[in-house]
């Protein structure tokens, strides 16, 4: 640095100057000739500095939207879902990890958004193998259950992203009820226990749905109360996106005749906001992926009058784009 700056100045200030083209010249003097022969030194441009892309949104259907679809008797096969998800225009699947998965996955040219569960360490690096193995790289973990205390679950959390870690990839922690997690102060609660063990923040996949239901919420609460972590938001790269209101885990996203519902256009508010947030931040890998997390009636999550489930989820993956793309521009014209 030392050396560039002394090139540089002598570039700016001397009419007589060796550097031509931006380039240290070799010089007369017997003293520098050996160092500049070995060393020719690039002026630096501002004109020459790369531009930092753009981050990318990567669009992931669940299997789970297509369970029973179109109804328990004529269930797809596996293999004409991934062609649906396909088709409906989506970057990638989740779902468990399988030998026919794996096949089908590559033939459809699909990314896999990796899922499992923690509760026995000894499971831990079977179990994100058989992930890698199928072509994950990003895990979502339920972390242990309902009434593991903080501490073990702490300890269960650290083991895991540990041997994610040692694999090369992405093991995120989901916020989900019916496991360790199940409220936000149990979540946070794990999160600081995992900072004071690790110095790092801990990585986690973000479904809001389920503290929007603890937190009573009414919709211009959504982002103010939820969004109140945003260095651990930004962390992320995961995101489970299920339409939501303050009493509903699931709302529909359209009506009987397809449009958008009142409570969906609620929460995609809320949506630019969060997408928003995550730009801010050092946006890890330059990639967030976001799953439109619409439940089966199998589930009780869809309820039986709602829309078909994998409907609903196509319709929901067009707006979150759209979502993502009204952030990522206002983003770019801050930045600009």
């Amino acid at each position: 640095w030392l050396m560039w700056g002394w090139a540089n100045s002598i570039n700016q200030g001397w009419p007589n100057s060796p550097l031509k083209a931006g380039i240290l010249e070799k010089r007369k003097s017997p003293r520098r000739k050996k160092q500049n022969d070995k060393y020719k030194i690039m002026v630096s441009s501002k004109t020459n500095k790369r531009k930092k892309p753009d981050p990318i949104i990567v669009h992931c259907a669940t299997l789970w939207s297509m369970v029973d679809h179109p109804s328990h008797s004529r269930e797809w096969s596996l293999e004409r879902k991934i062609k649906a998800v396909k088709d409906a225009g989506f970057d990638g699947v989740m779902w468990r990890p399988s030998g026919e998965l794996k096949k089908l996955i590559k033939k459809y040219d699909l990314k896999l958004f990796g899922a499992t569960d923690a509760l026995k360490p000894s499971e831990f690096k079977g179990k994100l193998q058989k992930l890698k193995s199928t072509g994950a790289h990003y895990v979502n973990v339920q972390l242990a259950d309902h009434d593991t205390p903080i501490n073990v679950a702490t300890k269960l959390a650290v083991r895991m992203i540990q041997e994610s870690d040692r694999l090369g990839m992405g093991a995120h922690i989901e916020i989900h009820r019916d496991t360790s997690t199940e409220t936000p102060e149990k979540l946070y609660g794990i999160a600081s226990g995992y900072k004071k063990a690790t110095g790092k923040l801990m990585p986690i996949t973000w479904d809001h749905s389920h503290p929007a239901i603890i937190k009573h919420l009414r919709p211009n609460e959504y982002s103010s109360r939820l969004l109140d972590h945003p260095k651990l938001l930004q962390r992320s790269s995961l995101f489970h996106c299920r339409p939501f209101n303050g009493h509903h885990c699931q709302v529909p996203v359209i009506d009987d005749k397809g449009r958008l519902t009142p409570e969906f256009k609620d929460w995609i508010k809320f949506t630019d906001d969060m997408f928003a947030m995550w730009l801010e931040g050092t946006q890890p890998d330059g990639q967030i992926w976001v799953v439109p997390e619409v439940g089966s009636n199998i589930s009780g999550y869809n309820l039986s009058n709602f829309p078909s489930s994998w409907e609903q989820a196509k319709v929901c993956h067009k707006e979150l784009d759209k979502s993502w793309k009204r952030a990522l521009n206002n983003w770019k014209k801050k930045n600009s």
